[in-house]
């Protein structure tokens, strides 16, 4: 399945055979203390800096309605400036979803290698919801 929205993203994780956990790691864009003058020109046309993991959440996708309800519960942390949300999905086993407590480590290696620009392997979506290619 082509994943090009959040919906879409749902819909994948509840039509799988084994139930999921959705792994969300919410973003900010900042400009590195070091940059250049050509990146800090770059950083204010809204292009480049550095990705900033600002809150993680995990979910299952029966406890999402919609890309809205995920980014009302984000707001309800403060008034966080994130400019991307990245998901991963977790597989439990037959009618046994992952829990929380199995989700942490996973959630945490995907905050680390968000610091260190290794994304490839996660959905950015943007605050209204919609894939967006990085890089």
């Amino acid at each position: 399945m082509d994943i090009s929205t959040f919906d879409d993203l749902l819909q994948a994780a509840r039509a799988q055979p084994d139930p999921q956990r959705l792994l969300f790691v919410f973003a900010g864009v900042e400009l590195p203390d070091d940059a250049t003058p050509a990146q800090r020109e770059r950083f204010e046309a809204g292009q480049g800096g550095a990705l900033v993991p600002l809150m993680c959440v995990d979910k299952r996708p029966d406890e999402l309605a919609s890309f809205a309800a995920l980014v009302e519960e984000a707001s309800q942390f403060g008034p966080n400036p994130w400019g991307i949300v990245f998901a991963a999905a977790m597989s439990g086993s037959v009618n046994q979803a992952p829990t929380s407590e199995d989700a942490e480590e996973p959630l945490q290696r995907m905050v680390e290698a968000i610091k260190r620009g290794e994304h490839g392997g996660y959905v950015p979506f943007d605050p209204q919801g919609h894939t967006v290619q990085i890089g």
